[in-house]
């Protein structure tokens, strides 16, 4: 999930999703929200209980690993996109599309309306993310703080990438060079919205999956179907960035078709893999 949360593009909700711990991950999110909530009210013994009710042995793992892929694989991800990416964003691309794919078992019965849904969600989100700011430099804290709150919202949203948001709000390259140069205090800031906003959203989202479950698997597979569009290896006007922070798509290279074939394919099969241990985990 780390990994994926660093790419544009990708989020690392879609790999909860196809891992099949989605509905536990932000289960466990909202009731840790809730009792920060509790805390702050100054119910300290509720507050604690619920602490302790939490699933620690599932979150810690997850957030050491998620943290350990963004500090270890930024560098790696910045690397790729500049050397290889139409072999990246092809690789995701197929990850992504495999998700959409497998995602639908989830849903009890697929009736008309459910099918609009998916239908809808993904266009507007397909048109929705050609939209892309500039670049920008020495943001301010509060800005910091409310690209952070943003972001973690679309990270835990499948097909909805933190990273993406944050090249929409022009702010993706000094992020993640303070993350590369070590810069705590922008860091901190970020972090700081992250919490607030997961715990804010959280907590809704969790809602809306107990009560229309149908209805939000639908919803999360448009906004992975229309995310396709930023991952689209040959943007038009850009053919040596992938599909990474331009959204205009161009017609495939033949030079680069191969290897596009190839990533995604690989992917798509790793997919498969990873959503294979994830049923077989969830039913044991």
């Amino acid at each position: 999930m780390g990994a994926a949360d660093v790419v544009p593009g990708v989020s690392g909700g879609t790999l909860a999703l196809l891992l099949g711990i989605y509905d536990r991950l932000v289960g466990q999110v909202a009731h840790l929200s809730t009792a920060a909530g509790l805390l702050l009210r100054g119910r300290l013994r509720t507050a604690l209980g619920m602490v302790g009710r939490a699933e620690w042995g599932f979150l810690v793992p997850l957030a050491v690993g998620i943290g350990v892929a963004v500090v270890g694989l930024v560098e790696v991800v910045r690397w790729l996109i500049d050397e290889q990416p139409v072999g990246l964003s092809a690789a995701f691309f197929g990850l992504v599309a495999l998700t959409v794919v497998t995602t639908r078992v989830q849903v009890g019965q697929w009736r008309v309306g459910l099918v609009a849904v998916f239908v809808v969600v993904a266009v507007a989100v397909f048109f929705l993310l050609g939209v892309r700011a500039g670049s920008v430099s020495d943001p301010a804290g509060l800005v910091i703080v409310g690209a952070g709150a943003l972001a973690i919202c679309a990270m835990i949203l499948p097909g909805i990438s933190g990273a993406f948001v944050l090249l929409l709000l022009g702010l993706y390259d000094p992020i993640t060079e303070a993350v590369s140069e070590r810069d705590f205090g922008t860091v901190l800031l970020f972090g700081l919205g992250a919490v607030i906003g997961l715990g804010l959203f959280s907590r809704l989202l969790a809602r809306l999956l107990d009560r229309w479950r149908d209805l939000m698997i639908a919803v999360l597979m448009g906004l992975m179907a229309g995310s396709l569009r930023v991952l689209w290896p040959w943007p038009v006007g850009d053919a040596d960035s992938g599909g990474f922070g331009n959204a205009e798509l161009g017609a495939p290279l033949a030079s680069d078709l191969v290897v596009a074939v190839i990533a995604a394919g690989v992917a798509a099969l790793v997919a498969v893999g990873l959503h294979r241990v994830g049923t077989r985990h969830e039913t044991a």
